[in-house]
């Protein structure tokens, strides 16, 4: 994992340096723009992730915010933060974007709930029938149905959640971001923590071990229904870097269960991004963007 800033902290870290690569990218430095793309593609990213669900469609929001960044720089006046002219850009093209695939309609936590419950269990997969070692198969299971989990929250809920909740955001920052008063984001993320709780207690067996959903016991049936690809996994890895690892939660307002759910989504991983440089290089050379910021 690239080591970058956390912009979320109360002070944007790296912020000096972000206005710096502003003021060279607008002078016409390529390499500057590159640094400030590379300094900000895997939160990008990783926002995408857990808005649109699958990679494929999170890669491709990304990529869309990383191209308004490239053509609405030198509009950039400086009068607020970049973390806040560029979340706010990143956040508002999220709320608003096309529905991903996992998002063709809407499903409801009941819904979802019936879905798992539809889903035979089985016993622990075996190694030797399946190409992908069964405890990433389970942890892909664990992944992919809890960040399905979010999908029932609507866009608003799982924007407020995934700030305050899994990468950490103060109230203030959350505020700053989302163009709210700070009682309002606060209003708005224990109504998403509450709705994602209530779902969860009643229904996962990470946290409440008298429900009978168990990761292990629905891998098989994830596998056997599509949502797990055996030689291909989209969530787990042998050696990651999880959320909690470069999102310190700042807010100590999250107690008792709504911490341990938490908890939950701060241990899936924080992706590396895709490779942004080269497709937006490609970019830069075309005539008509090349003029937005006079790129030498």
């Amino acid at each position: 994992m690239v080591n970058t800033p956390n912009p979320f902290t109360d002070v944007a870290t790296g912020e000096r340096r972000d206005q710096e690569l502003v003021q060279m990218a607008k002078g016409g430095s390529r390499a500057a723009l590159e640094e400030l793309i590379v300094r900000h593609q895997a939160w990008i990213y990783n926002l995408a992730l857990r808005m649109a669900h699958r990679p494929e469609d999170a890669k491709d929001a990304a990529q869309e915010v990383l191209i308004k960044l490239f053509t609405r720089l030198s509009t950039f006046e400086g009068r607020s933060s970049l973390r806040t002219w560029l979340y706010r850009i990143v956040i508002n093209h999220l709320l608003n974007m096309k529905r991903s695939r996992a998002e063709s309609r809407e499903i409801a936590f009941a819904e979802y709930g019936q879905a798992l419950d539809d889903t035979p269990d089985a016993e622990f997969p075996d190694p030797q029938v399946v190409p992908a070692d069964a405890q990433l198969l389970i942890k892909e299971a664990r992944i992919g149905c809890t960040s399905g989990m979010l999908l029932c929250l609507d866009r608003g809920q799982r924007m407020v959640f995934i700030l305050g909740s899994i990468f950490g955001v103060s109230d203030a920052v959350g505020a700053e971001l989302l163009e709210l008063s700070r009682d309002n984001f606060r209003q708005r993320l224990a109504r998403a923590r509450r709705d994602l709780r209530n779902f969860m207690q009643d229904k996962c067996g990470l946290v409440n071990t008298a429900n009978p959903c168990r990761c292990a016991k629905k891998t098989r049936g994830f596998i056997k229904a599509g949502h797990i690809d055996p030689g291909n996994l989209r969530f787990a890895r042998e050696r990651v870097t999880h959320v909690r690892d470069v999102a310190a939660r700042v807010s100590d307002e999250i107690t008792g269960l709504d911490e341990a759910y938490a908890e939950i989504y701060r241990g899936h991983p924080f992706q590396n991004p895709p490779d942004f440089t080269t497709r937006l290089k490609e970019l830069m050379n075309r005539s008509e963007l090349r003029s937005t910021l006079e790129l030498d």
